[in-house]
């Protein structure tokens, strides 16, 4: 008796996770990192004279996909694939490994994001690879329907330069759990 009213669940208890997920994201950014265009180390073997081709512009834009599960009440994990056009002739295409941290009991939640990707497209820089977090908030929208909205910062490595792009994040987050958002509790 004491194990089935300890570990019971009531059938309009609300839950705490979300289960499975899968979130498509857009995001805009601005490259904080402008000044190694002109300050480019004239000594490095990766030097060339015509640069624009091959360092970022001042804005990016990314879209992307994240499917993951979330484990615990706190805690999410995720991955998937993202593309950002960086410049003209840089598309880069990235698999990306997520773990999303949420703060908050009940409806509007804070989200802090890490992410880590890797280039897997070849482009005219190759083998590049990104990293950086994400402060956001979470609203319910329906049953199984999440908006999202961020502030992210991401640092890009590749051979030629490292540029920083802070921006923001825009994403829907779809997920198996009905029971997760108070619109499930009818």
């Amino acid at each position: 008796m004491f194990s089935v009213s300890v570990f019971g669940q009531s059938e309009g208890s609300k839950s705490k996770t979300m289960g499975f997920y899968i979130s498509p994201n857009v995001q805009i950014g601005y490259n904080l990192g402008n000044s190694i265009k002109e300050n480019q180390n004239r000594d490095s073997p990766y030097y060339q004279e015509n640069v624009a081709p091959y360092l970022p512009n001042d804005f990016t834009y990314g879209i992307g996909v994240v499917g993951g599960y979330h484990l615990l009440p706190f805690f999410a994990l995720g991955t998937g694939l993202k593309y950002n056009y960086v410049s003209d002739n840089l598309h880069l295409l990235n698999w990306t490994i997520q773990p999303k941290f949420i703060i908050g009991k009940d409806e509007g939640k804070f989200v802090v994001e890490f992410e880590y990707g890797k280039q897997f497209n070849n482009s005219n820089i190759s083998n590049t690879h990104y990293f950086g977090g994400k402060l956001g908030y979470q609203e319910s929208f329906s049953k199984r329907l999440i908006q999202e909205g961020g502030l992210f910062i991401y640092r890009y490595n590749s051979n030629v330069s490292n540029s920083y792009f802070i921006g923001l994040s825009v994403s829907a987050i779809i997920f198996s759990n009905k029971k997760y958002t108070v619109y499930g509790e009818d």
